[in-house]
């Protein structure tokens, strides 16, 4: 039997339930204290996937140290130099766990139909809209869906909110 309970002594409950309101509301009282012992994850575990990811872009491409970092003392070229390597870096990252596609497909500037059934999630339309669709447009933007995803799950023994680890040389 797969829930430890007969047919017929759930059928009782059934009819208990329905014919016997104090009983009824004791059930939707235990329900709500069952429902209120539920522990929720905390955010680290809630979120570890996207903290997985961000320590991915740190660890490969820096990318923590270089948003934290003040960069209105270097020169451009310092800034560029240094952007070459976190791109790469966050570039390796990402296709080590995603793999992407456009959202529509077209060549940015070309002309673009709306159709009249359009994904708002897949099209973002901006400009001077008006009236119902379709539209025409020029494709600004192709965007990207994410085709592939291959996170990791997470050990319970890991914890997600360490993005990168301190160094220490000895």
């Amino acid at each position: 039997m797969e829930s430890g309970i007969s047919f017929f002594a759930r059928v009782g409950l059934a009819f208990k339930l329905l014919f016997q309101g104090g009983f009824a509301r004791q059930t939707v009282a235990g329900l709500a204290a069952l429902e209120a012992q539920r522990v929720k994850p905390p955010p680290e575990r809630a979120h570890a996937s996207g903290l997985l990811l961000l320590a991915a872009l740190q660890r490969e491409g820096r990318l923590v140290d270089f948003l934290e970092q003040e960069v209105a003392s270097f020169s451009d070229e310092e800034i560029g130099s240094a952007a070459r390597v976190v791109h790469a870096g966050c570039r390796k990252a990402l296709r080590q766990y995603f793999d992407f596609e456009p959202a529509v497909c077209g060549a940015e500037g070309a002309d673009f139909q709306v159709p009249k059934d359009f994904d708002a999630q897949r099209i973002r339309l901006t400009g001077n809209v008006a009236g119902p669709p379709p539209y025409r447009g020029a494709l600004k933007h192709h965007g990207w869906v994410a085709a592939g995803i291959r996170m990791p799950d997470l050990s319970a023994v890991i914890d997600p909110r360490v993005i990168a680890p301190a160094e220490v040389e000895i």
